[in-house]
């Protein structure tokens, strides 16, 4: 098979297990290709840690559950040296944590204190995790997916600018419509009555190997980008920064722009979104489309649009209409 088969076969997987929310598993193949991590949120209950979970399974690649809670420390995460008594005496050995996977799902990261989601920090932006001055490198195929409640859900602790910068995309989880949920209902009893049947003929989940991945990347990675759309990226980055050039209200409203981070992440996120429809260019659409996930985590909302009732997902909509397309 193709890369491109191969991706398309993942994607079919995973849609299998998801009911009604197609555009939440193209984001999971997005981040995964575009080789970043991603921030899911959504209330409990919304299917999010079950998305993680069934990408995981059918791809060749292991897979660790990290439940973030207040009383977790970050050794638990990344692992800490422990005392062996050897025959040449005494030794501290580093015994790696569940952060040291392909797969890392860090549920409800927004659980535990800061100390505790800054364990995250160097993997996610450098692939490594240095404990007592050593350092320790991760798999070549690494992505850490953190899900979280909304902030305002009692018991949580806002990830900080810096840690969210670090996300290539924050993707958000809604309700699912009626038909979807009465699907929800069915494909939940018929697992239930495979589960009790426990047939001993079960076949394995399609998995797809990691070889994959890295060639589809490859593809990915070739694909043409013009002057214009490269322009096209940056100016809409730097509308974020300097907002009250192109509108009065945007100028009211954003109060922290976005990095040049938000600029790679366009970039990559967006060849990824051409590629999985075909082209072989980046086109501006592929950058609208991709930017609202890269975007809404990236900034910052003064006191004055919260006061107007100005939402994040109305503020990324109106400065994709006054950014002149190329």
């Amino acid at each position: 098979m193709s890369s491109r088969a191969d991706i398309e076969a993942l994607e079919a997987a995973i849609g299998e297990s998801i009911i009604g929310q197609a555009a939440v598993v193209r984001r999971l193949v997005i981040g995964l290709l575009a080789n970043g991590n991603l921030l899911i949120e959504g209330l409990p209950g919304l299917a999010k840690t079950r998305a993680i979970k069934a990408m995981a399974r059918h791809l060749e690649a292991d897979f660790s559950r990290i439940q973030f809670t207040p009383d977790l420390l970050p050794s638990d995460v990344t692992g800490s040296d422990v005392y062996h008594q050897s025959e040449d005496g005494p030794v501290f050995r580093f015994s790696p944590g569940p952060l040291f996977a392909n797969l890392v799902l860090a549920d409800e990261i927004n659980r535990a204190p800061a100390k505790v989601q800054s364990a995250l920090l160097e993997a996610m932006e450098e692939r490594q995790v240095t404990v007592s001055g050593k350092t320790h490198p991760m798999p070549d195929l690494f992505m850490v997916l953190a899900t979280q409640n909304p902030i305002e859900q009692e018991g949580t602790y806002p990830l900080p600018e810096a840690q969210l910068d670090r996300f290539i995309m924050k993707v958000l989880i809604d309700y699912p419509s009626v038909d979807d949920e009465v699907e929800v209902i069915r494909l939940v009893r018929s697992e239930e009555q495979a589960a009790q049947e426990k047939s001993g003929h079960s076949t394995a989940p399609v998995q797809i190997a990691q070889s994959a991945i890295f060639a589809a990347r490859r593809e990915i990675a070739a694909l043409h980008v013009a002057e214009p759309v490269e322009r096209y990226m940056a100016e809409l980055i730097d509308a974020t920064r300097s907002p009250q050039r192109l509108s009065e209200d945007l100028g009211r409203w954003i109060e922290l722009g976005a990095s040049p981070r938000a600029s790679l992440a366009l970039d990559r996120c967006g060849r990824v979104h051409a590629w999985l429809n075909g082209r072989d260019y980046l086109d501006p659409q592929d950058v609208q489309a991709v930017a609202p996930d890269v975007l809404r985590h990236r900034l910052g909302l003064s006191f004055a649009a919260q006061g107007e009732g100005i939402n994040m997902e109305a503020v990324i909509e109106q400065l994709l209409a006054v950014v002149a397309l190329p």
